[in-house]
């Protein structure tokens, strides 16, 4: 059975395309099978993964919608030997579109299900924002990756998305659980990331990933050519972080946490 997670987090900049995008070939670099669903309308984890959304005729807009199978416009991702369920604009008219359909919340679950058995691990990037997409999103996972820089404003950010979470398992989806958050970005030099950052392994204990990702310019380089840093430099200090943290991932798999 597919480990989901939903990489959510209602701030924007933080990392969260990129954590989808690297985190899908890092673990599809250690032979597991790995489906991204995009589901953000910028489209941004469809074009990191090397698929054109432009010359996409159906995407998860579709799938949503009931219009066609999640079969049908799944694509390989030949650059990071992954998966993909794409995006592009369009998938912003869904928000209004799945209001007055039924059981709108639980739309992707329901899609996922019959290709699951297929998978070791689902990733689902969701939009910077609350809204039915990422509901969608919350309610197809097992649990939620959390992404975040070590920022003031990223500990007032978090708190919503904890309560998020909280609603959601206690209306639509009772199993959901933060798997883990994950410091972006990270400056060692910086003090304020360094205080952030304890006060984070203080509240969240195992919760915090041991790994951390760096500022990295081969991680912001990547996305123009298409392909995951772990395809791109795999010795970069990004690409090791995320194969490190693929390989922290599948620990925890294992001890069962």
């Amino acid at each position: 059975m597919a480990k989901i997670l939903a990489i959510t987090n209602q701030k924007g900049g933080v990392g969260k395309t990129t954590t989808s995008v690297n985190l899908a070939a890092s673990l599809a670099a250690t032979r597991q099978r790995v489906l991204l669903v995009d589901l953000d309308p910028q489209g941004n984890a469809t074009m990191g993964s090397g698929i054109d959304k432009r010359t996409l005729k159906q995407t998860v807009y579709h799938v949503l919608l009931g219009e066609t199978d999640i079969r049908a416009v799944r694509a390989a991702s030949t650059s990071g030997n992954y998966d993909v369920v794409p995006a592009n604009r369009e998938l912003a008219g869904a928000e209004i579109e799945l209001v007055d359909i039924d059981q709108r919340e639980t739309r992707l679950k329901s899609a996922l299900a019959t290709i699951e058995s297929e998978y070791d691990f689902i990733l689902i990037d969701c939009p910077p924002s609350l809204n039915l997409l990422t509901v969608n999103g919350l309610c197809a996972a097992q649990a939620v990756l959390i992404p975040m820089q070590c920022e003031y404003y990223a500990l007032e950010g978090l708190s919503d998305l904890v309560q998020t979470v909280k609603k959601v398992r206690a209306h639509l989806n009772p199993q959901l659980e933060i798997e883990g958050l994950l410091r972006t970005m990270f400056d060692p030099r910086n003090t304020l990331a360094q205080q952030v950052s304890a006060q984070l392994q203080q509240h969240f204990g195992d919760k915090v990933y041991r790994t951390v990702i760096p500022r990295n310019v081969r991680l912001a380089e990547a996305p123009s050519y298409g392909v995951p840093a772990v395809g791109l430099d795999k010795t970069s200090k990004g690409a090791q972080a995320y194969l490190a943290l693929a390989g922290e991932m599948l620990n925890r798999v294992a001890q069962g946490v």
